[in-house]
């Protein structure tokens, strides 16, 4: 096996790599800013790389260190996580990993319900991008945005969602939308990550030729939904995950329901393994509950 760098250094990059400042990670670590520095400096010595990047105006991280930070930190979570269950009794935690949109848009208003009705299990939830590490020990159940190409994993999407033009109805009132070509003189809200474009719904729905700018570009569906909320433009996103701002008539559909691309693109994700564990089996009969109460009808 190979070496693995003490877990002192690693705390070291993770803090700083977090703070982007060597006091405020010395601060947080209750050592000093040289002792911090030495740290991260013997950890670079060891992997050979550079992991931060310094200058007179702070700190940054490298293309490496971006990397790393992103196994590392994950499984320094998981570490600490553990640690805690341990030193408090807690015997029945769950892991649970999810893209941030559909933790905070989905997953969150239901969370309740859930941890009522399972007391005795201790919910851990983060989000990010990168999708978790199995290997690391970083989740127990990984919800994931995206294509499927995931081997090895049990694989379980969770519902078919409607992609669809969403305004506030301030905004389509404002600019008195009727058809799908009007779109193309109106401020469309670009969300980069996701795996339906402007460009698809226009080709595949609307038959026009999509437009070659957009008026903003985000890079996750909360923030374009946030958008259209406070009528910056049109976003094109997923009517699960703008129900709740459906609901309160902070956004409307802008056309029929027709007028849509139906994907599949979120998964409960997990080893096979995890399967076994009573707390990820009540999760996922929870969650697959939820889900089907959002299938489109």
């Amino acid at each position: 096996m190979s070496q693995i760098p003490p877990i002192t250094n690693l705390l070291a990059f993770e803090t700083v790599a977090r703070r982007r400042s060597f006091a405020l990670a010395a601060a947080e670590l209750h050592l000093t800013a040289s002792a911090v520095s030495h740290q991260i400096s013997k950890l670079e010595i060891q992997l050979g790389v550079r992991l931060l990047e310094r200058s007179a105006h702070g700190v940054r991280l490298s293309t490496a260190g971006e990397r790393y930070l992103a196994r590392v930190g994950g499984a320094l979570s998981a570490i600490t996580s553990a640690t805690e269950d341990l030193r408090h009794g807690v015997s029945n935690s769950l892991y649970v990993h999810s893209a941030p949109s559909i933790a905070s848009l989905w997953l969150m208003p239901r969370l309740k319900e859930f941890t009522e009705s399972h007391p005795s299990i201790s919910m851990n939830l983060s989000a990010a991008h990168t999708p978790s590490d199995f290997a690391l020990g970083q989740a127990d159940i990984d919800i994931r945005y995206g294509i499927p190409q995931w081997p090895d994993l049990i694989v379980k999407p969770l519902f078919e969602e409607r992609i669809l033009p969403l305004a506030s109805p301030k905004f389509i009132r404002e600019h008195n939308i009727k058809q799908p070509a009007q779109l193309l003189d109106i401020a469309l809200i670009q969300s980069n990550v996701n795996i339906v474009q402007w460009t698809d719904w226009f080709t595949k729905v609307a038959n026009i030729k999509p437009p070659e700018r957009f008026a903003v570009r985000f890079d996750r569906a909360q923030m374009s939904l946030d958008a259209a909320t406070q009528g910056l433009g049109v976003a094109l996103e997923s009517e699960v995950l703008a129900s709740n701002l459906i609901k309160k008539g902070l956004l409307k559909p802008l056309f029929k329901p027709e007028l849509c691309v139906k994907v599949k693109a979120h998964f409960a994700v997990y080893p096979p393994k995890h399967e076994k564990r009573e707390s990820v089996k009540a999760f996922l009969d929870w969650v697959h509950s939820e889900a089907s109460k959002s299938l489109l009808t």
